[in-house]
């Protein structure tokens, strides 16, 4: 750590000498590109580097000494098991960003102005707080499975209620059918990240001013007609953001698959396949075409968000 420090005051006290030298009509800008440098260097050796390396081990087998082309990324668009976890990232980024982009939306709008604002936000908004790991283990618990003998409890909340109403246990994060544990996990991913939705919706709601919804109300509006009318159509630019934002978290999402089920039983995400086969198989070659795949997925995400920002700038 004093190296760090000492370092980062080496550099800065070397900028801030060359920046005192520049002179003339550019030197502003001179000055502007001296304080630049520094996280550009950065960038390029933390970031981009790695990223033109990633991009060229894919093209490799697994221990990164053979040139082998394209086949890992064949293996990954025709392989069975990695076809499901296309799938599976497919299902996760067609519902995560949606629902809890609209619970959180719902949310906001019914407890604005209520008079236990504060409590019920911050009800919904303690799950963001938990880390993903914690989150996995409390939920992993609600599923829970034992068992059912006279002599043992369940100790899954699900699984308990199911007995009490006559029926027998189902070991939830087992069960495939219908995509029934990948669903399940996906719940655990929108309660963690409903309350940042719903915290970032509340913001906007409350920005819409009070004019036009008292002008609303005296026209007779409908409580419908007010939020399909005026509430959406003023906080859409929000609402793509947080969509957007939500999805990109959506897609690298690791922890809770790793924690729940370790991507066993069709669960496995292109994150979670990815360390996998990078610290499990030793697949080097595969694990670096995973991430180039994961990267392609969600740039495109990422350069529409940076456009929504900018349109509202």
């Amino acid at each position: 750590m004093l190296a760090a420090l000492l370092l980062f005051a080496a550099v800065l006290g070397v900028i801030l000498f060359l920046a005192s030298r520049v002179r003339g009509k550019r030197s502003d800008t001179w000055v502007g590109y001296l304080y630049l440098l520094p996280a550009i260097l950065l960038l390029a050796v933390g970031l981009v580097y790695p990223g033109l390396r990633t991009i060229y081990e894919s093209f490799f087998d697994a221990h990164g000494s053979s040139f082998i082309g394209v086949d890992n990324y064949k293996t990954i668009l025709t392989d069975h098991d990695q076809l499901v976890v296309l799938a599976n990232t497919i299902i996760w980024v067609l519902i995560v960003p949606v629902a809890a982009t609209g619970i959180g939306l719902i949310y906001a709008i019914l407890v604005d102005k209520s008079r236990f604002e504060s409590f019920a936000k911050a009800l919904i908004f303690l799950p963001t707080a938990i880390s993903l790991v914690a989150a996995s283990v409390i939920w992993k618990f609600v599923y829970e499975y034992r068992v059912n003998q006279p002599n043992v409890h369940q100790i899954g909340l699900i699984n308990q209620i199911i007995v009490w109403l006559g029926g027998e246990p189902v070991q939830l994060l087992i069960t495939d059918t219908f995509k029934l544990n990948t669903l399940l996990l996906i719940v655990v991913f929108i309660w963690i990240q409903a309350g940042f939705a719903m915290t970032i919706l509340s913001a906007a709601i409350k920005a819409i001013p009070d004019e036009i919804v008292e002008a609303a109300r005296l026209d007779g509006v409908t409580p419908w007609t007010m939020f399909f009318k005026i509430t959406l159509p003023t906080v859409r630019p929000t609402v793509v953001v947080v969509l957007t934002t939500i999805a990109i978290g959506t897609l690298k999402v690791f922890d809770v698959v790793r924690t729940m089920t370790g991507g066993n039983f069709n669960t496995s995400v292109i994150a979670n396949e990815f360390y996998s086969q990078l610290i499990r198989a030793d697949n080097q070659g595969l694990a670096a075409a995973l991430a180039v795949v994961l990267f392609i997925l969600v740039l495109p995400i990422v350069f529409y968000n940076i456009r929504q920002v900018r349109r509202e700038a």
